[in-house]
């Protein structure tokens, strides 16, 4: 059975207007009104309100109290069902122990986040206990070439994937952002080498963070473990931060399940494979 080639021909308008709306939302962090969508997009007011209207009945987003929209939590459900190979368990779930772990040990917020079509989604995520600890949250994203699990996870793809999603304008979120492509796959390659990534404000000023892949059974990079900080401290908690990001993650991995395995012919009894060679041996 083959898979039927994706066309344009059998599109339901209401749907992609759907998306439109989502989009919207996506990109903006702080929320928007039916005003600014029915701005944006074109569409009469009715129309976007039905369409937010449905779209909240199913947590899909929610809506404040000044009628500003956001995503909502149900994103998040169906965001952790997308992760690579995750068919039967809970990443986030499996994830919140050695997050907690973290916490306890650092002080510091921790997150699970994948890659997510052309950025890195944050799919689980702890609060620290320090009095300055970084605020983290499901649903934040990030780009893929500023920050530590962006660059984690970037760096673990297939060459000719890393090359597609890696272009070459890049944007400066700081005077530390890896802009120069060349430059940018030279710390890819390092951090394939040593197996973590760091931070050192290249996605916002004087914010720190370190990363360690999370990987399958069979040694894919599936998400990654990552420790937001302030800069400026001292360099044995930047230390201890990246020890335990390292530990955690190597934790979740061995927390995972693994794949159902496939019976062979070395599977089989020794006493079966023996009949069977007798048997062959008398023909």
């Amino acid at each position: 059975m083959t898979t039927p080639e994706i066309t344009s021909r059998h599109r339901i308008p209401v749907i992609d207007r759907m998306m439109e709306v989502l989009s919207i939302l996506e990109k903006r962090t702080g929320g928007a009104s039916i005003r600014d969508i029915v701005d944006r997009l074109g569409l009469p007011r009715t129309t976007v309100y039905r369409i937010l209207n449905t779209l909240q009945l199913h947590n899909i987003v929610r809506r404040n109290a000044d009628g500003i929209y956001r995503l909502g939590p149900r994103l998040l459900a169906l965001a952790s069902q997308t992760l690579a190979d995750a068919q039967d368990y809970d990443l986030a779930a499996l994830s919140v122990p050695h997050l907690e772990r973290i916490a306890a040990r650092t002080g510091e917020g921790s997150k699970i986040s994948v890659l997510d079509d052309d950025g890195v989604l944050v799919v689980a995520a702890m609060q620290g206990t320090r009095e300055y600890a970084l605020t983290v949250a499901p649903g934040q994203r990030q780009p893929l070439h500023a920050g530590a699990a962006s660059k984690l996870l970037v760096a673990h793809l297939p060459k000719q994937e890393l090359t597609r999603r890696v272009g070459d304008n890049l944007f400066r979120y700081t005077e530390r952002t890896l802009v120069d492509r060349k430059r940018l796959l030279g710390e890819l390659a390092r951090i394939r080498r040593r197996g973590w990534a760091e931070d050192r404000g290249e996605y916002a000023p004087n914010v720190g963070a370190y990363a360690a892949p999370i990987r399958d059974r069979a040694g894919k990079v599936i998400a990654a473990l990552s420790v937001p900080f302030l800069q400026g401290g001292p360099a044995a908690h930047g230390e201890a931060i990246r020890a335990a990001v390292i530990a955690g993650a190597r934790g979740i991995a061995n927390d995972l399940p693994a794949p159902p395995t496939v019976p062979n012919e070395t599977d089989k009894p020794l006493v079966a494979q023996s009949k069977k060679a007798a048997s062959s041996s008398r023909r």
